[in-house]
């Protein structure tokens, strides 16, 4: 992975400058002079020579050059070698050195691309940037540790680009806030960044005017900003780094529509990614009542679901404590299964359980290849100690609210919950112009008296369990199934026509009559009547919830263990 001497555009105080280390030589992606600053400072141990790449001649990438040639010449003794994309370039970088800067002919090296054949130099990429540079502008297809990387360089167009990306690589990319003819500007790539993360590419961007207005528009994407360092190597972690996320955060919550933690969770597992210099962080939620374990905030990552039980993250809340490896390939616990899919490399991994204020553990915090050497156990977990902590509080707040929107016994969502759900999924179905259709039907256990008669309420518990868990299997992706009091469930179904919700009210009534319920120690057979409506517009929810109620009590009147609907009474 590559790492940022600085990663702002000509006007900023730290202008773009990449690296990476090939065996004992310092490759540097240009070299401004804010980044020739940091690059004299480095130690120079094991380090044979500097390899310099350039994409283009203005002063903001290459003004530093010079400066760094007669520092190494005189001070460092290291050689220097200035890898030109082109003829072209050579030419200017020659008189560049050689007639403005000063530079003698043995003090460094300059040779093209194709003359010098670098190892990691996969592909070397011409692109459009301004008029004056035309046919002189490039960008890279790097090896850089066995891993595919894009580099832009500045470029007005992603499209030259796009067949050297392939899922597992690596894309930096040049953006823009302020709108201009020579740069990528951001509201026109939020689109091309989402598709290619979601495809596996990690897509870090540079060359920025305005960090913090694109770290807002980025949020949610999965991208990030190219990874800042100090000469020593240690996470540069400015206030800007974190006013930026934490305004993001304050302002997205205070407009927050959704009523979730999402925002919370997505702002500070940045945060923590950062501070420790990590390439991806995922948050994860402990479901106790699934036995599972699932991302609620990822950074470079899809959404995952495991088994509690399993994993590195796993494996940290089983032993209660911060859990670190620097070689997680020999770890049995590890899951390889992401990496082969997408042909990232993991190197190191750090998993924080996070708790509530009982002490009780309700999730962890997963940072992923830091990047420059493995993680420290203590040394890391202090600087993350802060965002884990907030990050316990709001999912213990969030599963305190998920908690309120479910029923203890059946574990389904409740009546709270169902209207919590209508009014920020469903609601829109209810709008005049929707065109879509919203179906639902309501259900309730025929003669339940009688089974707590009969056997007690302890079987009519896991008669109600076992009803529950046929209706929640019955349920299709943005389905959900509600407790919605005693014998009743409701089950919603949005772009479901009544035709359609009427089969599956009778499939479903089939398979229920061919069920077995347990009942304290014994099976027994249950029916279940059905009143299915879809939606009128214009109606209010509780008058369409009462069509639907209707429909049942006719079932109920009418002989039980039946689908009753609009049309059929």
């Amino acid at each position: 992975m590559l790492s940022f001497f600085g990663r702002g555009s000509a006007f900023s105080d730290k202008n773009n400058c990449a690296y990476f280390k090939h065996g004992d030589r310092l490759v540097l992606i240009d070299c401004s002079a804010t980044a020739f600053n940091k690059v004299k400072n480095l130690s120079m141990d094991g380090i044979t020579g500097i390899e310099i790449l350039v994409t283009h001649t203005h002063s903001d990438h290459v003004n530093g050059i010079a400066m760094l040639i007669d520092y190494m010449w005189f001070v460092k003794k290291v050689p220097v070698t200035v890898i030109a994309p082109s003829e072209d370039v050579k030419n200017d970088l020659l008189y560049l050195l050689q007639r403005l800067d000063g530079c003698e002919n043995d003090w460094y090296t300059l040779v093209t691309a194709s003359e010098f054949n670098a190892p990691y130099v996969k592909a070397v990429i011409p692109t459009t940037h301004s008029q004056q540079l035309e046919g002189r502008c490039f960008g890279y297809n790097l090896d850089v540790d066995g891993t595919n990387v894009v580099y832009t360089g500045d470029s007005n167009t992603i499209e030259p680009f796009k067949p050297y990306i392939t899922p597992g690589s690596e894309l930096y990319m040049e953006t823009s806030f302020y709108r201009s003819d020579v740069h990528m500007h951001i509201d026109d790539q939020l689109s091309f960044i989402k598709e290619f993360v979601g495809s596996g590419v990690s897509v870090y961007l540079m060359h920025l005017d305005d960090e913090n207005n694109i770290l807002a528009k980025i949020n949610g994407t999965g991208a990030k900003l190219a990874p800042l360092y100090t000469g020593c190597g240690e996470c540069e972690v400015t206030p800007d780094l974190i006013y930026g996320i934490t305004d993001t955060l304050y302002k997205e919550t205070c407009k927050n529509d959704d009523n979730d933690h999402q925002l919370i969770f997505g702002a500070l597992t940045e945060l923590g990614k950062n501070i420790v210099g990590a390439d991806r962080a995922s948050f994860w939620k402990w479901d106790k009542r699934r036995h599972e374990l699932w991302t609620t905030a990822a950074t470079g990552v899809d959404k995952i679901i495991i088994p509690d039980n399993t994993g590195l993250v796993g494996k940290a809340i089983t032993n209660k404590g911060v859990f670190v490896t620097n070689d997680p390939y020999s770890d049995p616990d590890f899951n390889s299964s992401v990496d082969k899919k997408t042909g990232y490399v993991t190197k190191s991994v750090m998993v924080l359980p996070v708790a509530d204020v009982n002490g009780e553990y309700i999730g962890a915090f997963q940072l992923i290849n830091k990047l420059d050497g493995g993680f420290d156990i203590e040394e890391d977990s202090r600087k993350l100690s802060l965002p884990a902590l907030i990050l316990g509080l709001a999912l213990e707040s969030d599963t305190f609210l998920d908690d309120a929107h479910h029923d203890r016994l059946t574990k389904l969502k409740n009546r709270i919950g169902f209207y919590s759900d209508f009014s920020r999924k469903y609601m829109k179905y209810l709008e005049a112009d929707c065109e879509k259709p919203l179906s639902m039907f309501i259900c309730d256990i025929d003669k339940f008296k009688m089974v707590n008669d009969t056997y007690g309420h302890n079987a009519g518990d896991q008669v109600l369990e076992h009803a529950a868990k046929l209706l929640l299997g019955a349920c299709e992706e943005n389905e959900n199934a509600y407790r919605w009091g005693g014998e009743e469930f409701i089950i919603l179904m949005p772009d479901t026509t009544l035709e359609q919700a009427v089969v599956k009210a009778e499939n479903l009534r089939k398979e229920i009559e061919a069920s077995e319920f347990p009942a304290d120690g014994v099976m027994i057979h249950k029916t279940m009547s059905f009143g299915v409506h879809t939606f009128v517009k214009g109606k209010t929810i509780e008058e369409n919830v009462s069509m639907a109620d209707e429909h049942l009590y006719t079932a109920k009147e009418t002989g039980r263990n039946k689908v009753v609907y609009e049309g059929k009474e």
